[in-house]
């Protein structure tokens, strides 16, 4: 089979390069400033030169009335009378010295019937002048362009006077235009030659600063520009975390909706000082970078968060901030969670060997025994809620003391709250109040499991309107340098949990709501005995003991720590009781 007739090879037509508008920052604002340069120096060039025709032609008019007035003089008026006009007459002689000493093109002297006594042409003496000289011989002085038998030249004319002032004719003196317009032209030259130079430095100027912008815009289009700044926003405004944009002098240049939100400023912080808008704290070091380092922990009023500092190139820097409250919270439940697992792993034992005891007491028949036994252990976990009721009146604060007290006894802690606890049901913001015991009898539980006689004592206390607290373990207590810095977020003795949360955070919440309110959180040595009102059975009482550490001198009977926080205006004033009525019938 023969192919077919072959097509020639389609050509792509090359496309055509347009030329138009620059899209680059860079170029555009070159061109503008080059434009605005040339035009510019073109427009001094033209306001320069447009005077100057019409200076020159008054300089040359002064030169030559000068001239005349120079020539006018009685002497020349006494020649005039005293001799005719004629070629070697003294007034021809005079008038030809002064036009050659000075430059002039001529210098004509006329009696008032306007014939010329001199001439630089000698075959216009006793002839009448071209122009019109009534002016001068008026006796006032002309300054004038006019063309004459020499041609087009500046003038000046003045009347000539007699020593008794009598005007007896005039003088006109010419000056070449062809000269004058010769130092124009001559001028313009040099005046090009700086209107290039100013042009040329203007085009460098215009270069430098465009080249630096190209550098600072990295090179983009304004389109490009326009649709990054709304990305950012976009961004900015989108994104769950926070971000805090600094300059080099700490003022807040950017901050969006989240961070705002996690700091809890307002719009009004951008363009204020950090340490205006934040106060003085950790947090202000953090973003500040006085404090450096990956993945930061702060705290802010009740919330815990995750700062990390990047500078840029200006000499400023972005932080951004990220909410752990719920994550912290969380991680703290399953350190509670473990602990509690371990503790439920003890009590197996323990319940099992005390099942053993009363499988023994029955089969030796020892009911009595057995039934007592069984009430003592029973007994202790009931007494527990109304112990803390009687004295604790808040629900939330109550409950939380008996659910610590659960946990303290399955990890072998006895917890209680001291005869003189008395907390009335009038909390301003109660969960301020267990968010700070929460953590303070965490912490107690953590430092007296292990030692000899673990216990933990709670006092709560109204004075007025003021809450104090007091939390006191049997632990190692804390040494007296060491007292403030157990405030410091991020500071603990602790290992790093096992879900890989951080330590450090419970104690420095505590101060924070605590100065919040007015109040204050210290740490002291603990002193004396138990207070009695103990929360768990007989099993825990009398034992003695406690670890006496080489920080801290402890008493003799009772070491450890002691936290106090004082809260002013925690409780709300006290309802006025309602009062009775007597109605008809002895109805209330």
């Amino acid at each position: 089979m023969s192919p077919g007739p072959s097509r020639p090879p389609t050509r792509t037509p090359a496309r055509r390069r347009r030329f138009g508008w620059p899209r680059r920052v860079f170029s555009q604002v070159l061109l503008m400033q080059l434009a605005i340069v040339v035009g510019v120096t073109v427009l001094a060039t033209g306001l320069f030169l447009a005077p100057l025709s019409a200076q020159l032609d008054d300089q040359a008019m002064r030169r030559a009335l000068a001239i005349a007035e120079t020539t006018a003089s009685p002497g020349v008026a006494d020649q005039l009378l005293g001799s005719p006009p004629a070629v070697d007459g003294p007034v021809q002689a005079e008038a030809e010295r002064i036009r050659k000493e000075t430059g002039a093109e001529y210098v004509v002297v006329m009696d008032r019937r306007g014939v010329r006594w001199s001439h630089t042409d000698a075959g216009q003496i006793g002839k009448v002048v071209s122009t019109d000289p009534s002016d001068a011989l008026a006796g006032r002085d002309v300054m004038e362009i006019d063309n004459g038998t020499l041609g087009r030249s500046a003038r000046g004319k003045v009347p000539l006077r007699t020593a008794g002032g009598e005007v007896v004719g005039a003088v006109s003196v010419g000056i070449e235009y062809d000269s004058v317009r010769a130092r124009l032209l001559a001028a313009i030259p040099g005046l090009f030659a700086y209107a290039g130079g100013a042009l040329a430095v203007g085009a460098l100027a215009a270069y430098l600063i465009s080249r630096r912008l190209q550098r600072q815009t990295h090179d983009l289009a304004f389109s490009d520009i326009s649709a990054l700044l709304a990305e950012r926003e976009a961004m900015l405004h989108g994104i769950r975390e926070g971000v805090v944009a600094l300059d080099g002098a700490g003022r807040i240049r950017l901050m969006n909706d989240e961070a705002q939100r996690l700091l809890d400023v307002g719009p009004e912080a951008t363009g204020r000082p950090l340490e205006e808008v934040l106060g003085a704290g950790r947090t202000c070091d953090v973003l500040a970078g006085r404090v450096t380092g990956e993945d930061l922990v702060t705290v802010r009023g009740r919330r815990v968060l995750i700062a990390n500092r990047m500078p840029t190139d200006d000499g400023g820097a972005v932080a951004t901030l990220r909410d752990r409250t719920e994550l912290e919270r969380l991680g703290r439940e399953l350190d509670s969670t473990r602990g509690l697992i371990d503790a439920l792993r003890a009590q197996d034992h323990e319940h099992a060997n005390r099942m053993h005891t009363l499988l023994g007491l029955l089969e030796l028949e020892m009911h009595e025994e057995a039934v007592a036994y069984v009430t003592e252990v029973v007994g202790v976990h009931r007494a527990t809620a109304e112990q803390v009721t009687e004295k604790v009146h808040d629900p939330l604060v109550a409950a939380l003391l008996v659910g610590k007290a659960t946990v303290a006894a399955e990890r072998g802690v006895s917890l209680r709250v001291t005869p003189g606890t008395l907390l009335p049901d009038r909390l301003v913001e109660p969960r301020e109040l267990v968010t700070i015991v929460g953590n303070l009898v965490d912490n107690a539980l953590d430092a007296a499991a292990g030692s000899p006689d673990p216990r933990v004592e709670v006092d709560l206390r109204a004075e007025g309107s003021t809450v104090v607290l007091r939390v006191t373990d049997s632990g190692p207590g804390v040494p007296a340098e060491r007292r403030e810095l157990v405030f410091t977020e991020g500071w603990s003795t602790k290992e790093l949990p096992a879900h890989g949360g951080r330590r450090g955070l419970g104690l420095a919440m505590v101060r924070r709501l605590a100065e919040r309110q007015g109040g204050s959180a210290h740490v002291g040595a603990a002193g004396g005995g138990p207070r009695g009102g103990g929360l768990q059975g007989p099993e825990h009482e009398g034992a003695g003991g406690a670890d006496r550490t080489d920080a801290d001198r402890m008493d003799a009977d009772h070491g450890g720590a002691e936290f106090t926080v004082v809260l002013p205006e925690a409780l709300a004033e006290p309802k006025a009781p309602l009062a009775e009525a007597s109605a008809p019938g002895g109805a209330r």
